[in-house]
């Protein structure tokens, strides 16, 4: 990035912050010192990927301390003891401290990351992002299998709620979710966001496919049955 691509950036950011200082904290004044006061208690935890174009509380219509978020490359969910770091340590918190009702796992089309599966030799200037993609590989597997001669484009939309159901997987490893899951007293769901069309398809449970939520009935909307 140039010199002028940084102070424009740097305008923007100061720009909102403004916004925020003049405009919107003073309607929600408030509420946010009502939140410093009793704390947060958002009611679930939502993991979705690091994509600068989806914006979970817009697209959840959620308010400050309503959901707790942890986002990365990929949306992905690392087996338990296999990295444990920031992810791990979120969904910990989120589970057994805030103890959240469910846990989203939302993919996105046009993912990047599923598009670095695809192409593991384009990530070789990005080794850390390759080692962390390595979380989704069985995902890959699965769809490649699922889909002989099928070209990339063709994949990747499959691949990207593969990786959905791998990650939902890979999180019932976590402890903390495991003892969760075990009481009746968390879901883990898997959502798919359509960028392009502002649509979320939801897994039916009952029928292993993903469903335009307004398609769903009025308890599947609300998530069926725990996993």
């Amino acid at each position: 990035m140039s010199s002028s691509g940084i102070v424009d950036s740097q305008q923007r950011l100061l720009a909102g912050l403004r916004t925020f200082r003049s405009e919107i904290y003073p309607e929600r004044e408030a509420a946010y010192k009502k939140l410093v006061r009793e704390g947060q208690k958002p009611h679930a935890l939502f993991i979705t990927c690091a994509d600068s174009r989806i914006d979970p509380e817009l697209l959840t219509r959620s308010g400050p301390g309503e959901i707790f978020v942890a986002r990365n490359i990929g949306n992905l969910v690392p087996g338990y003891g296999e990295m444990l770091g920031g992810v791990s340590a979120i969904i910990e918190y989120a589970v057994a401290a805030l103890n959240v009702s469910q846990v989203v796992i939302c993919g996105h089309t046009d993912c990047g990351a599923m598009k670095g599966l695809l192409h593991p030799d384009k990530l070789d200037i990005m080794p850390t992002v390759k080692l962390w993609l390595r979380n989704g590989e069985a995902a890959l597997s699965v769809v490649r299998a699922k889909n002989p001669g099928a070209t990339d484009e063709e994949v990747l939309p499959p691949l990207i709620e593969e990786n959905v159901l791998l990650q939902m997987r890979q999180l019932s490893t976590h402890p903390a979710v495991a003892g969760r899951l075990a009481q009746g007293t968390l879901a883990i769901r898997g959502w798919v966001y359509d960028i392009a069309q502002g649509m979320v398809r939801i897994l039916d449970e009952e029928t292993g496919k993903f469903t335009p939520f307004d398609q769903l009935s009025v308890s599947e909307s609300a998530y069926g049955a725990k996993r």
